[in-house]
């Protein structure tokens, strides 16, 4: 059968689509700015026709109705990274978190994790059929593969993006098409710490390094000053904005890069409309399934790779926690580890972890001497390399416990140096000289 008359019979309702939907199964949802819109909105409106249906998602950007407290008993949601969305949902007993590093996700889909029904968003065909997956990449194939059903909204919105992204109109069961914008996400201008903090990441990167980072004031401010480096490449879990600038102005080329050279690769993209049409057609953005993009033996093939990344809270000993405030599950530990080893394992390579002194207004130090009672240890102390705030740049690698208390000291808030001093005599059973 011609493949434009497999698509034509396969392209319905979302209110048939759901059909496919049966009480106890596990519906795998896409993420980020690629989570579709149609296929929720129908379970949602019809909820009360399904019960104990579990729902796989990471990050969902946007209006996700299946969280709505109507559907509360009827959809449960399991999700190995949270965000303003659905972490209320999953701290209040109606979802569940599972850890896990993010580059294992497509290998426990149809394992660990269930995968009857596959909801995602794709292009419209190609002249061969084949439609892209566009902005995110990551566990959709895996998912795609494993699942009893296929549903794809075909969104004429969705930027076409190249790399391991295609999904043929044989692989679906079932065809919604859409017409929708994705959701966006607008960085505002960094703030004067996170400048600050951007200056010294900045400072330990070479011409020809290979970056990781993600998205947020401090990405966005480490980039803004990249201005005179040279021969730039990206190999990220995501990118945004900043990105797509440099590599407009040429300092973003992967001319350097061991593999894929030329090329940004990551497995998801986030941002404004003006990023996903930069990213629609453009050959020099690939994206890759997480279990490549993400596997720290791939990434130590990059020489000069740079990983960067944000977390909650760091002790004197340097174990950092990034994804949770005490026992409250605040986000995911995402590609953090995946990227931190990898890096370290990479010709001359680097891991920063970057972070603001303090939270809450200034009423909390993030270097604490014991981390938050309860909190998960994200990355361990013998993982760390360096750690950035606004104060300077700590390294950690190759430290004593004392050395290592020593200089997170030195880059701590100084309202909450004395307090950190005190510990530090204690513990170390001398006087700290600075």
């Amino acid at each position: 059968m011609d493949w434009k008359d497999e698509y034509k019979r396969r392209v319905t309702t979302p209110e048939v689509a759901i059909r496919d939907i049966h009480d106890g199964d596990c519906i795998v949802l896409g993420h980020a700015a690629a989570v579709p819109k149609a296929i929720p909105h129908a379970l949602a409106e019809h909820c009360e026709e399904y019960s104990d249906v579990l729902v796989f998602h990471m990050t969902t950007l946007g209006e996700n109705e299946l969280l709505q407290p109507r559907c509360y008993g009827h959809f449960r949601h399991v999700s190995n990274f949270l965000s303003g969305n659905s972490r209320d949902v999953v701290n209040h007993q109606h979802g569940d978190f599972f850890p896990g590093y993010f580059h294992d996700v497509p290998q426990m889909l149809g394992n660990e994790i269930r995968c009857d029904v596959a909801v995602f968003q794709a292009t419209r065909p190609n002249a061969e059929g084949y439609c892209s997956l566009g902005v995110s990449c990551d566990y959709a194939p895996a998912a795609i593969e494993r699942a009893r059903k296929v549903i794809i909204e075909v969104n004429d919105k969705m930027p076409f993006t190249y790399g391991a992204t295609t999904v043929h109109v044989s692989k679906i069961d079932h065809i919604v098409e859409c017409s929708y914008d994705l959701p966006e996400l607008h960085s505002a201008a960094p703030t004067a710490i996170e400048a600050a903090i951007g200056k010294h990441c900045a400072s330990l990167i070479s011409d020809g390094s290979t970056l990781q980072l993600g998205i947020g004031g401090i990405p966005n401010a480490v980039l803004s000053e990249l201005g005179d480096k040279n021969d730039l490449g990206v190999h990220s879990e995501m990118f945004s904005d900043g990105v797509a600038e440099l590599m407009k102005k040429g300092i973003i080329n992967g001319q350097r890069k061991s593999m894929h050279k030329g090329k940004v690769v990551t497995t998801f993209i986030m941002g404004s409309r003006e990023l996903y049409d930069f990213c629609d057609g453009n050959k020099d953005i690939e994206l890759y399934p997480v279990d490549y993009t993400n596997d720290p033996v791939v990434i130590a093939k990059q020489y000069r790779m740079v990983s960067i990344n944000s977390c909650l809270e760091v002790d004197l000993m340097g174990q950092v926690s990034s994804e949770s405030i005490g026992m409250r599950q605040y986000s995911g530990i995402g590609g953090q580890v995946d990227f931190v080893r990898g890096a370290s394992m990479s010709p001359e390579g680097k891991s920063i972890i970057a972070m603001p002194s303090t939270a809450a207004k200034g009423t909390i130090s993030r270097i604490k001497p014991f981390l938050t009672p309860g909190s998960a240890v994200s990355t361990t102390r013998n993982d760390v390399n360096y750690l950035v705030t606004e104060y300077g740049i700590a390294r950690l690698k190759g430290c004593t416990l004392q050395h290592r208390a020593e200089q997170l000291i030195g880059i701590a808030h100084p309202d909450f140096r004395p307090m950190l001093i005190e510990e530090y005599e204690k513990r170390f059973l001398c006087k700290y000289e600075g």
